[in-house]
């Protein structure tokens, strides 16, 4: 009977081992939990909290109009929600932020799957996502980066199922917390066109439909914000002019910085001192992304799916950047990084799931070498979150440990990284 019990026990374990929606359920729950043990630290406002959830909790939430009317409306009313919840205090502010961080995790998974990139692949993007640093900073305060970004993956996925006018909704909702938002577009009609030209009955229509959108909402969401009906096209108009004033010419920061000084420079932005908020990119994430976008752009030459997609998800939120930023001269920070770090966490996932599979089939490379590539990188990533992050030390170093410990459990439920026949290969490199 004991034996019986250990068996079906074995099983089930064996069976839970192979569910990657619980692994990724495992991985969301660890990042809430150390997103709420820092909640309330510290209960004043941390950088741009002192703008958008002290409008919220003083003005929208009284009726009393929005004293920042340079940016769309929908990411200050998410904000003023969770202070009518909760109140105007720390949870008030950052519980929705720190929702929609989550969401964004689980968002690129299934972007992931939906490129037919493996589950332990998409576990482990999913993961980069989760820990680093400048994504795991900008979800735990109230800034609209994070809810333009979880609409922006949402209208990704939507788009990869190929239901177009849902993708233009929410990439409408995403430029309705902030302008940003409308980059989605871009990534989104580059790889149509490098791969699915021929849907455009569906896809032409769904695009051109987002500005339509775009207007149709900010009426409502207006009239919540000053109690009034306000002309959409006007409101866009003003919001854009107000925007064109922030300029390098006119405005000198030391926190100011140019797109490609993101990637040429290891820039910081202190939020608050201490905890520690730095907005900056994990130096592991950050030093990967020049090999890892370059090796995307080979793949996708090669005609692979998901490096293609992959591909125009830098352009468009990061490459487009360089133009805008040199006609403009629009001010820029290094958390407008932000949109384009799941694509980079996706980029180094597949980077370095090609690399075992490479050195696997190398035979005057070390099995074991290969094997620690990947938990290599994945101990990397967490050393630097837990250096990093805001965290109390007694709630990430156990929650950081626990983490590596369900990766090697999820790698290990699957089977180890055996070598791949040069057919397997092939197939690979064509999904």
């Amino acid at each position: 009977m004991v034996g019986s019990l250990i068996g079906k026990t074995r099983s089930f374990v064996d069976k839970l081992k192979r569910q990657h929606h619980f692994w990724l359920a495992l991985l969301v729950l660890a990042v809430l939990i150390l997103h709420f043990s820092v909640i309330n630290q510290p209960q004043e406002y941390i950088f741009d909290e002192q703008w958008y959830a002290a409008d919220a909790g003083t003005n929208i939430i009284n009726g009393l109009g929005t004293s920042f009317p340079q940016q769309p409306p929908l990411g200050k009313l998410l904000i003023t929600s969770g202070i009518f919840i909760f109140g105007d205090n720390s949870l008030g502010w950052r519980l929705f932020p720190i929702i929609f961080g989550a969401g964004g995790i689980v968002l690129l998974f299934y972007i992931c799957l939906e490129l037919k990139l493996p589950n332990r692949l998409a576990w482990l993007a999913a993961f980069l996502l989760a820990f680093e640093n400048l994504s795991f900073v900008q979800s735990s305060i109230s800034m609209l980066d994070v809810f333009s970004v979880t609409f922006m993956l949402a209208a990704f996925l939507a788009y990869l199922k190929n239901r177009c006018f849902t993708s233009g909704a929410l990439i409408a909702l995403s430029a309705l917390t902030k302008f940003t938002g409308i980059l989605a577009i871009p990534v989104i009609a580059l790889h149509w066109l490098l791969t699915n030209r021929n849907r455009w009955q569906h896809f032409v229509p769904a695009i051109a439909a987002v500005p339509m959108l775009y207007l149709s909402l900010l009426v409502p969401l207006d009239f919540i914000i000053w109690g009034k009906f306000v002309n959409p096209v006007i409101e866009t108009m003003t919001m854009l002019d107000l925007n064109s004033v922030s300029t390098f010419a006119t405005i000198h920061d030391p926190i100011l910085s140019r797109p490609w000084d993101w990637i040429i420079n290891l820039k910081i932005i202190t939020y608050w001192a201490d905890p520690h908020y730095l907005a900056m990119i994990s130096p592991p994430i950050w030093i990967a992304i020049v090999p890892s976008i370059g090796y995307m752009v080979y793949k996708s030459i090669k005609g692979d799916k998901a490096a293609k997609f992959i591909a125009a998800w830098f352009t468009g939120t990061f490459i487009l950047w360089i133009p805008i930023s040199l006609i403009t001269d629009r001010t820029s920070y290094v958390f407008y990084f932000y949109p384009t770090v799941g694509a980079i966490c996706m980029a180094v996932a597949v980077s370095l799931w090609d690399l075992v599979n490479y050195f696997t089939n190398v035979k005057s490379v070390s099995t074991s070498i290969s094997k620690w590539i990947i938990p290599g990188f994945v101990l990397a990533q967490l050393a630097i979150f837990a250096f990093l992050a805001p965290v109390p030390y007694i709630w990430k170093l156990p929650i950081c440990v626990m983490v590596y410990t369900i990766f090697r459990l999820f790698t290990n439920s699957e089977g180890n990284y055996e070598p791949l026949s040069a057919e397997k290969l092939n197939n690979l490199r064509r999904r």
